[in-house]
């Protein structure tokens, strides 16, 4: 039950990160054809919450991959 939670969590997480890193492309792009995404935030702030969600789908990852080599003991 819990590796399903975890599972979906990661998912999830890994998929707000790539809307937020297509959101910045998407700005980048407008603003390169001198017009802007007025609703979202600075581009640097929504790259550094994706990498942020990056980061937890990495640990989560690693912390099943841990568990699935260690035969699902806990320690």
């Amino acid at each position: 039950m819990l590796s399903q939670l975890s599972s979906v969590a990661s998912r999830l997480l890994f998929l707000v990160a790539l809307v937020l890193a297509g959101l910045v492309a998407w700005e980048m792009l407008a603003n390169l054809m001198g017009r802007t995404l007025t609703f979202l935030a600075d581009e640097s702030r929504l790259l550094g919450m994706a990498a942020v969600a990056l980061l937890f789908v990495i640990a989560m990852e690693l912390r099943d991959i841990k568990h699935r080599t260690e035969g699902g003991r806990s320690g």
